[in-house]
């Protein structure tokens, strides 16, 4: 884990109508460990979205999630369970769900079935914005496909972020080809730590934040030090440590702002 002195941007609407947002990515190993440490160090990180991996999927699942939402004051925005076969998209009440855009992905046989959570979403007069969280395959060739698959999940035009466990590094050619058409948010704007497995003794970086190039980062890393969040924790909780992202989502532009405002005055 590495110290930082410099304070991770907050959430919170800017001038043009862009918006500060704050992205964690976490495998919470199916909730195996200790789930109230889960839930203090997600409540810590304040995020405005969580794109969790190895949400429990084959027993009691939507209680679960549901727990795991109840417990940390956010709300269940897509994936989880069957549906995505793990990954699951977690908000505050500030985000709006525009689009599911949920993914199970091919299965090859004798592996694990895995999926993409992934949602259209708008918080404030922000740009919509897609996320996707994503957990990939042990297995090489199949891990490879599914990189290419998750580029389908962006697009054109659309602002877009893409976080999970990729169980690979940076220098792996799946993690490489997405680092070229897209950032690399740890890479572009590093803050906090760096390598998120294992917590006792992190030694390599396999989760991480990836944006569409006009989405800027502002900083991204493991969470510690961090007010709130302990290194028992993150020691207790699970088997990777927690990936937090303060990104700039872009305002919209003046078409779209103008179909929204009504939207906006009406919730209002």
């Amino acid at each position: 884990m590495t110290d930082t002195d410099v304070a991770l941007a907050s959430s919170g609407a800017e001038p043009d109508g862009a918006r500060r947002v704050r992205v964690l990515s976490y495998n919470v190993r199916s909730l195996r460990d200790d789930r109230a440490a889960v839930a203090r160090v997600i409540r810590a990180c304040e995020p405005d979205v969580v794109c969790v991996q190895e949400s429990p999927r084959y027993w009691k699942t939507e209680k679960a999630a549901a727990w795991l939402a109840h417990r940390t004051g956010l709300v269940i925005l897509a994936g989880g369970g069957r549906v995505a076969a793990g990954p699951l998209l977690l908000g505050n009440l500030r985000v709006d769900l525009l689009e599911l855009r949920d993914v199970l992905l091919p299965k090859t046989r004798g592996l694990h079935a895995r999926g993409f959570a992934s949602a259209l979403l708008r918080i404030g007069g922000s740009r919509p914005f897609s996320v996707t969280s994503c957990h990939l395959s042990l297995e090489p060739t199949e891990r490879l496909r599914q990189f290419d698959l998750l580029r389908g999940q962006l697009r054109p035009g659309e602002p877009g972020v893409i976080a999970g466990d990729f169980n690979e590094p940076p220098e792996g050619p799946g993690w490489r080809a997405l680092a070229a058409e897209l950032t690399d948010a740890h890479a572009k704007a590093p803050w906090g730590g760096t390598y998120t497995s294992v917590p006792k003794l992190p030694y390599q970086r396999i989760d991480g934040v990836f944006t569409t190039p006009d989405v800027e980062v502002l900083g991204c890393g493991v969470p510690y030090p961090l007010p709130g969040v302990s290194e028992a924790d993150l020691r207790a909780a699970t088997d990777h440590l927690p990936v937090l992202a303060a990104l700039r989502i872009p305002a919209p532009e003046r078409a779209e702002a103008e179909r929204a405002a009504p939207e906006r005055a009406e919730a209002e």
